[in-house]
């Protein structure tokens, strides 16, 4: 065990899979010699050369491509798209190819490849550079999406993904890149995709969170003593529905706290899922914790207003638990939008 910032695991994760799988191969924008924009490659050019660590033109749609190709010959490309929106360029040689080469061989071939995107709002990056945007992959079959909360997630979700033998995108909070942690590595330290764990057991509603979320509700939660269930999903596609329910028919409420806007976002899926499955046991209707449907604003003030933070959490769950009815965001009631 070895304490570490959650880039530092990301690059441990993928030097342990380089070192024990010599398909395997990382490429993206400044991913050799600058060690990644993110530091989270530092060094691994130095250890295994520039032939298995390759910087890339500024082409998201050819070196996507180029890793589809290497995939369908054998090797195991980990793909580095700096933020999550330049993914729009390459949706094509991932929606249309990976995720489809195995339905369209009768499994004859397979896509082990793995695209790592960093995500989320908080550092001052403007509306271009701070989405989130897991609707773009999570509606596609074919395709698993996974997002750590802390180093130990980054580290085992990142070496699951690696060696997994179909397409991988895993959404990188940003944010907690710099965020340090103690971090088992090995065998041991690896986690498995599509399930997700429990970060806080309660018995009077459970919260079911994603990446940056975590940390945020857990802050919540002890700020305020709420006696909720926290689930970190971890897995996006394909998500642990039986964890999420399992805490659910204990409680009897769920919450959804996402970092990305209202409208079309990943927990109206679960929110569906668990309702139609468990409806009888629910004392009270589901709801969500989004942002805004309006862009990431580039204000330092306005965006900490954007991001939910844990004093809105604690302000909408504190009267959701007190009503039984579902909260009013604080956009609405501060009258600011609808």
């Amino acid at each position: 065990m070895a304490k570490m910032r959650m880039n530092q695991a990301i690059t441990a994760a993928l030097a342990d899979e380089m070192r024990e799988d010599p398909s395997v191969m990382v490429m993206g924008e400044d991913i050799a010699a600058a060690g990644g924009p993110f530091k989270t490659s530092d060094g691994l050019l130095e250890e295994f050369g520039p032939l298995r660590v390759r910087d890339t033109p500024i082409s998201e749609m050819g070196f996507t491509g180029a890793a589809v190709g290497a995939s369908a010959m054998g090797l195991r490309p980990v793909v580095e798209i700096m933020f999550v929106e330049f993914l729009g360029v390459a949706l094509d040689a991932l929606v249309t190819e990976a995720a489809k080469f195995r339905y369209l061989s009768n499994g004859q071939v397979t896509c082990p490849m793995v695209v790592r995107a960093s995500v989320g709002s908080g550092l001052g990056f403007g509306c271009q550079h701070s989405q989130t945007l897991e609707n773009w992959v999570s509606a596609t079959p074919g395709l698993k999406v996974v997002s750590p909360s802390d180093p130990q997630t980054a580290y085992g979700l990142m070496r699951a993904a690696v060696r997994d033998p179909d397409p991988v995108i895993v959404l990188e909070p940003r944010p907690l890149y710099a965020q340090r942690g103690e971090v088992v590595t090995g065998e041991e330290g690896i986690l498995e995709i599509g399930k997700a764990r429990i970060v806080r057991t309660g018995s009077a509603a459970t919260l079911v969170t994603l990446g940056q979320t975590t940390g945020i509700a857990i802050a919540a939660a002890e700020s305020a003593d709420l006696d909720v269930e926290i689930v970190d999903l971890l897995t996006l596609v394909p998500w642990d529905m039986q964890t999420v329910l399992d805490s659910v028919l204990k409680t009897g409420r769920l919450i959804v706290v996402e970092a990305s806007p209202a409208s079309g976002g990943w927990g109206s899926e679960i929110l569906a899922s668990v309702t139609s499955r468990a409806f009888g046991s629910l004392k009270a209707a589901p709801f969500r914790i989004t942002s805004p449907d309006v862009p990431v604003p580039y204000a330092k003030d306005l965006e900490a207003r954007y991001l939910t933070e844990p004093d809105e959490i604690v302000t909408q769950v504190s009267e959701y638990l007190r009503t039984g009815l579902s909260p009013e965001p604080w956009w609405i009631r501060e009258g600011v939008a609808r």
